[in-house]
């Protein structure tokens, strides 16, 4: 069978003028599904990155704190030696002394009482408290405030409620 024409011609209107709203907004679809798309693979690459971030850092200060923890139980293990009646047991604990205060983990005031419990047990110096002015060891005096590397004229700290 052969087409056949149609038996009334058609007419074919164009519009030339202004689309419709929702025309265009149909034709953008696409592309805020694209610019939404972007904002949340950027969302969740920058959470992944703060929450990298800040579990390397909870890792850090934990292994900090588990090394300080075990070298303060070395420590008390040490002391514990060094005030032995038996002279052995008491150079072996001032001995282990020695080597935790040259740990990198052995703070300043920690180090004070080092030398303060050094003092006491070895009886070296007179280990009566004073300094060689005659003052408080280990004091801030008013006439050099910082004297003990923990304080300073400009970092001061008064202690109460």
């Amino acid at each position: 069978m052969t087409p056949a024409p149609s038996p009334a011609p058609l007419d074919v209107m164009v519009h030339s003028g202004p689309a419709d709203w929702w025309v265009i907004l149909a034709g953008l679809g696409p592309l805020a599904v694209l610019i939404a798309a972007l904002l949340a693979f950027y969302i969740n690459w920058r959470t992944l990155k703060q929450r990298t971030t800040a579990d390397r850092t909870a890792l850090e200060q934990k292994t900090e704190a588990d090394s300080r923890a075990e070298w303060w139980r070395r420590t008390q293990w040490a002391l514990d030696r060094a005030l032995d009646g038996d002279e052995g047991t008491k150079a072996l604990g001032l001995a282990t002394l020695e080597v935790l205060a040259r740990s990198e983990l052995a703070r300043t005031e920690e180090l004070e009482l080092f030398d303060i419990a050094w003092q006491s047990v070895s009886g070296e110096d007179n280990g009566d408290g004073y300094d060689q002015e005659g003052g408080p060891a280990f004091m801030d005096g008013d006439a050099n405030l910082g004297e003990n590397g923990t304080t300073d004229e400009n970092n001061t700290r008064e202690v109460g409620p």
